[in-house]
């Protein structure tokens, strides 16, 4: 299976960056949370970063972790948070 992760920022405009994952090559990135599957429920810290408790589940379960600039840079499709 095709199991990769990166911390994207959420918009153009923001510079907040959550879990996003990618479960096949030509699949766009997506927000941890389009995946019930695989994600968890994030830590009750206030200004904690959005995804860590499914980050480390899954690096855990053996995903990849891609730089940002590399996902941006292979990315053909626009990177929106689609709940």
């Amino acid at each position: 299976m095709y199991r990769q992760m990166c911390w994207l920022s959420q918009s153009s405009k923001s510079e907040n960056k959550i879990l996003h994952l990618q479960t096949a090559p030509n699949q766009p990135w997506r927000p941890y949370t389009a995946f019930p599957q695989f994600s968890v429920p994030d830590y009750p810290i206030p200004g904690g970063s959005k995804g860590w408790a499914t980050y480390q589940k899954l690096l855990k379960a053996g995903w990849t972790l891609v730089p940002s600039a590399r996902a941006n840079e292979f990315s053909s499709k626009s990177i929106e948070v689609k709940s």
